[in-house]
C-alpha cells in the first residue's frame, strides 16, 4: 500500500520538535548581518518568508524595498536568517560571473533538483575543483549541440511542430464553424515537448498528435502549504527536507517514470546512432565511454535527459511559459497581435530561414523579447557564498549606522538573491512605462539605464555569467517559429473579453499562467483562422 502523505497530528509534533532544535542550532550560529538596512520583520519566526510567498507581485515589492532601502538591502528570514537582496546592476553582474565559484546553490536547492532530476548540469557544483571542472566540462561537452550551426539546422523542426499545431486546429475549426476555443497553454506545451523529443533525442513523443504525455497528469498543487514551509526552513535546516509530502512524493514518482523513458532513449540510440550525430543525445552517449573527455554515469546521463525533456514542457529555458504569456498579452492589446501579423504575412506560404527569423523581422523580435522582459519564468536566483567576496556597487548605499558605502563585504555562508523578476521590470532602469507590455521599447532606445544590465539583450531571463542558460538559441528559434506561424494564420481573443483576469497556477514545477476560474492551468482563448 502506497503511503499516506497526509498531515497528521504526528507530523505537527516532529514540526514543533524541529523548530525546536532548529532555534537551538540557530542560536549558535555565528552573525552574517552586514549592517545594511531593510524592511522589517513580520514574523519571529518566519521572518518574511511569508509575506514574499503570499505576494501577488514579488517582483514590485522588492522594487518597492529597493525604492526605501537602496539598492541591495537585507530581508528576514526563517529564524531571523538574513539574506542580501541584490538590485544594482554591477552587484548583480559580479554576482553572476562568479555564480558556480564563489556563489553556489543552497543545499535545500541542490536537494530539491535532485529529487525532482537526478544529478544533472544543473545540480553540479560540490568542492571548489569539481564546480570548476565538472559543471564547466559538462557544459563544454554539450555545446555543439546548442550553437548556432546545429540550431540553424533545426530550424525546420521547430517550423514542423509549428505546421502540424496549425493543421490539428484547423481540424477543430472545421468542426465549430470556423471559430473555437481552444486551450493554447496545453498546445504550447505541445509544441516544445515534441520540438525538444525530435531535435535533441531524434523522438517523436507524439505530445500534438494526442499521446498522453507523462506530464499531463502532474498536479503538485497538493501539499504545496507543507512543501512551502519545508523550503522556508530548509534553508537553515536542509534535513526538513526528508520530511515526507505529497508534493515531493509526486516528484519523486515524476522521476522515476521518466528515468525509465529515458533509458529507452538511451538504448535506442546506441542502436541506431553514428558517430557524426552532434545531437544531444548522440553527445551524452558518447560521454558515457571510458575514453571520453568527459566521462558520465548512466545515472547523470539519464538526469541530463530527463532535465532537457522538462525544459520543454515546463521551463527552465523559458520556451512555452513565455510564448503563452505573449498570446495573452496580444489578446489584451490586439493592435500588438495586428501589427505583428502584417509583418508575418509579408513571407507569403514560405516560412523564413534562421537567418531571417532573427534579422528580418524586427516586431517578431520585438514581440519575444518584450515577453521575455515582462515574464520571466524564474522570477529571482537564490545562491550561498562559498567564500568571502566583495560586491562592487553602481550606487552607493546608507547603512544603518547612517555610513554611505560603494562595496559590500559579503562573508562566507551569506546568502544572496537577485530578483530577476524586479531588474527585468524596474522603473529605474527601463522607465516609467515599465511595467506595460510594450514591444516598441526593443525598437527605440528610450531606457540607457538597461545597458547596464549584463545579460542576453539587458535581461535576466536566460541569466548571466558561467551558468548562462545553455539552450538560449534553441528556446528563442523554437519561439520565433511557433509565434510566426501561429500568429500568422490564427486570430486570437479572450473568450471573456479584453479584461479577462489571468492568476497563477502552482500546481506545477513553476508557476503558470491562468485564466481565473479556470481549473487548473488553463489559458482557453477563442481562435479563428485569418
Amino acid at each position: 500500500m502506497a503511503p499516506s502523505y497526509q498531515i497528521s497530528a504526528t507530523d505537527i509534533c516532529l514540526f514543533l520538535v524541529a523548530v525546536f532544535l532548529i532555534y537551538k542550532v540557530s542560536t549558535n550560529r555565528k552573525s552574517i548581518a552586514t549592517g545594511l538596512r531593510g524592511p522589517p520583520s513580520r514574523s519571529w519566526l518566519f521572518g518574511l518568508a511569508n509575506v514574499i510567498r503570499n505576494s501577488e507581485d514579488v517582483g514590485l515589492l522588492y522594487e518597492q524595498w529597493s525604492a526605501e532601502y537602496g539598492s541591495v538591502y537585507t530581508i528576514s528570514g526563517f529564524l531571523g536568517q538574513q539574506k542580501l537582496v541584490l538590485c544594482d546592476p554591477k552587484a548583480v553582474a559580479h554576482f553572476y560571473s562568479r555564480e558556480a565559484v564563489v556563489y553556489v546553490k543552497t543545499p535545500i536547492i541542490r536537494r530539491i533538483i535532485e529529487i525532482m532530476f537526478g544529478k544533472n548540469l544543473v545540480w553540479v557544483e560540490g568542492d571548489l575543483h569539481r564546480r570548476q571542472s565538472l559543471s564547466f566540462t559538462q557544459r563544454k561537452f554539450l555545446l555543439p549541440a546548442f550553437s548556432n550551426a546545429a540550431i540553424r539546422d533545426l530550424t525546420h523542426v521547430f517550423y514542423d511542430s509549428a505546421h502540424r499545431t496549425s493543421s490539428a486546429w484547423d481540424v477543430i475549426l472545421e468542426a465549430s464553424d470556423g471559430t473555437s476555443t481552444i486551450d493554447v497553454q496545453n498546445w504550447m506545451n505541445r509544441i516544445s515537448m515534441d520540438s525538444i523529443g525530435i531535435a535533441g533525442f531524434s523522438h517523436d513523443f507524439g505530445a500534438i498528435d494526442g499521446k498522453p504525455q507523462i506530464f499531463d497528469s502532474l498536479d503538485l498543487s497538493s501539499g504545496a502549504v507543507f512543501f512551502a514551509f519545508t523550503v522556508i526552513v530548509g534553508n537553515v535546516f536542509p534535513a526538513v527536507l526528508r520530511l515526507p509530502s505529497k508534493r515531493k512524493g509526486g516528484l519523486a514518482a515524476m522521476n522515476r517514470v521518466f528515468t525509465s523513458i529515458a533509458d529507452q532513449l538511451l538504448a535506442k540510440a546506441k542502436e541506431h546512432g553514428n558517430e557524426e550525430d552532434k545531437s544531444v543525445l548522440s553527445l551524452l552517449l558518447k560521454s558515457e565511454t571510458d575514453d571520453a573527455d568527459i566521462h558520465m554515469s548512466r545515472e547523470e546521463i539519464i538526469a541530463q535527459v530527463f532535465l532537457l525533456s522538462i525544459s520543454g514542457y515546463e521551463t527552465t529555458s523559458s520556451k512555452p511559459h513565455v510564448a503563452q504569456w505573449a498570446l495573452i498579452e496580444m489578446c489584451k492589446n490586439v493592435d500588438i497581435q495586428n501589427k505583428l501579423r502584417t509583418e508575418l504575412v509579408q513571407f507569403g506560404n514560405t516560412d523564413p530561414t534562421w537567418e531571417q527569423l532573427n534579422s528580418s523581422l524586427p516586431y517578431l523580435d520585438a514581440v519575444v523579447h518584450e515577453a521575455l522582459r515582462t515574464h520571466p519564468p524564474v522570477s529571482e536566483t537564490t545562491r550561498v557564498a562559498a567564500e568571502d567576496d566583495i560586491l562592487p556597487l553602481t550606487t552607493p548605499v546608507v547603512t544603518k549606522s547612517g555610513e554611505t558605502i560603494d562595496s559590500i563585504f559579503v562573508t562566507k555562508g551569506t546568502l544572496l538573491t537577485t530578483p530577476i523578476r524586479t531588474l527585468n521590470r524596474s522603473e529605474e532602469i527601463w522607465g516609467p512605462d515599465a511595467k506595460e507590455f510594450k514591444p516598441e521599447r526593443w525598437l527605440e532606445d528610450n531606457a540607457p539605464r538597461a545597458k547596464e544590465i549584463k545579460g542576453h539583450r539587458h535581461l535576466l531571463t536566460f541569466v548571466n555569467g558561467p551558468r548562462t542558460c545553455l539552450g538560449k538559441t534553441f528556446a528563442l528559434t523554437e519561439f520565433k517559429a511557433a509565434l510566426f506561424v501561429i500568429v500568422k494564420n490564427f486570430a486570437f481573443e479572450f473568450p471573456g473579453g479584453r479584461d479577462t483576469a489571468i492568476g497563477k497556477h502552482s500546481g506545477s514545477i513553476l508557476p503558470r499562467p491562468k485564466v481565473v476560474g479556470e481549473e487548473g492551468a488553463r489559458v482557453p482563448l477563442r481562435v479563428r483562422r485569418v
